[in-house]
């Protein structure tokens, strides 16, 4: 159907997955505003079509003590958007043979899980001796979360216990649960299987292939200076860590315009059928729990079956009225993203923060930029800043 012609000097347009359409000056003014009334350090956004990204900005700042501006170029702290694109290289591996998502990782090994060497003492499997439910984990399980792994063994709902143990809080496969443990294992067993390490097989399967120059597991030299601070709730600037060993987990760093880049080629690729997104999307566990992290994390009801919400390797899945959106977040200290695609309706959003406080807008942001009304903004505990009564936990 041809477009209605348009004044030349009518201002551009973003047609968002319900059809209704938003001025791109209207949308930049929203977001300015919510990220002022939010009171955010930073906040970049891309919003994705058939195109390619037909919006993209930066707002406040990249470096509060310096008053530095912001910019979609500059080097973030990725956190858990680590585990989208090893999902990505898991699925490659998949398509080239080298490894098999159902077959358990014990059979690549040539000693048991519990006796795997460990660069740190909290990343040893030895309390896993005893408990043969190891022998049952799988590729799939690790990336769907599946394992029963708890997230980190030194990690509870109390706070932090760094004498943890890992242990499993139920049977594999038995329940979605979300683990960076089963993560770092699944990665271990790669790198013992290929010989190589994380980082190469990242170069060579994903970032190389798609130009993600300032995208890397590990610190590289040519980051310095390019980056922004994450700030604490508030306004606090963090100093900068600095990752020289890859965690698939949670050690990407990337830029706003380099994950837009990776989310464009994946959305691509699942429009076209191609066999790759095929293995990457297939649905796993079906998730019923209320929230996706906290005590509420053992409950479940009923609230998610709208969305069908499930697991593939290493995203997440919902249905909607305008076809499946595939999504992954990323939450750390100072640092806090969330982005989502719907092949078939060919729309996505890119939000990456270097705030604490930004998760407050996000809900916000999805339906002004695209008319996401299908995100599970309570399970995620995307609460608005100005309505903390419609969470489902106590407001702090």
């Amino acid at each position: 159907m041809s477009q209605p012609l348009m004044p030349n000097n009518s201002p551009p347009l973003i047609i968002r997955l319900d059809g209704t359409e938003i001025a791109v000056p209207e949308l930049d003014a929203c977001l300015r505003e919510l990220v002022r009334r939010a009171d955010l350090a930073g906040l970049a956004v891309m919003v994705l079509d058939r195109e390619g990204v037909c919006f993209r900005r930066a707002y406040g700042q990249a470096n509060a003590e310096t008053g530095e501006a912001l910019r979609t170029d500059h080097l973030f702290y990725g956190a858990s958007l680590s585990k989208s694109v090893f999902g990505y290289l898991v699925a490659r591996l998949v398509q080239e043979g080298v490894l098999e998502l159902d077959r358990p990782l014990q059979s690549y090994l040539d000693v048991p899980i519990p006796e795997l060497p460990a660069e740190k003492e909290w990343q040893h499997y030895r309390d896993l001796a005893g408990d043969d439910r190891y022998r049952q984990l799988t590729p799939r399980m690790c990336l769907a979360h599946t394992t029963g792994f708890p997230n980190w063994r030194f990690l509870v709902d109390e706070g932090r216990e760094p004498t943890g143990k890992l242990y499993f809080k139920w049977a594999p496969g038995q329940r979605y649960g979300y683990s960076g443990e089963g993560m770092l294992l699944l990665q271990r067993v790669i790198e013992r299987t290929t010989g190589g390490e994380l980082e190469s097989l990242a170069r060579e399967i994903v970032f190389d292939p798609l130009q993600m120059t300032m995208s890397s597991y590990v610190w590289r030299d040519h980051f310095a200076g390019k980056y922004c601070h994450g700030h604490t709730a508030d306004g606090t600037v963090l100093k900068k860590k600095i990752r020289h060993r890859a965690g698939a987990a949670g050690s990407l760093e990337t830029t706003p315009e380099d994950y837009a880049r990776f989310m464009r080629h994946v959305m691509k690729l699942t429009r076209a059928g191609h066999p790759l997104t095929e293995v990457l999307f297939q649905p796993n566990v079906r998730i019923r729990s209320r929230m996706q992290f906290g005590p509420l994390a053992r409950e479940d009801d009923r609230s998610l079956e709208a969305i069908d919400l499930r697991y593939t390797l290493g995203w997440g899945r919902l249905s909607s009225p305008h076809g499946f959106g595939y999504f992954k977040e990323g939450h750390d200290h100072g640092f806090q993203h969330y982005s989502i695609i719907y092949p078939q309706a060919a729309k996505g959003l890119l939000l990456m923060s270097n705030s604490d406080r930004a998760e407050g807008i996000f809900k916000y942001v999805l339906e002004a930029a695209i008319g996401d009304v299908y995100t599970p903004w309570q399970w995620e505990n995307y609460v608005p800043f100005d309505r903390p009564e419609t969470g489902l936990l106590p407001p702090e």
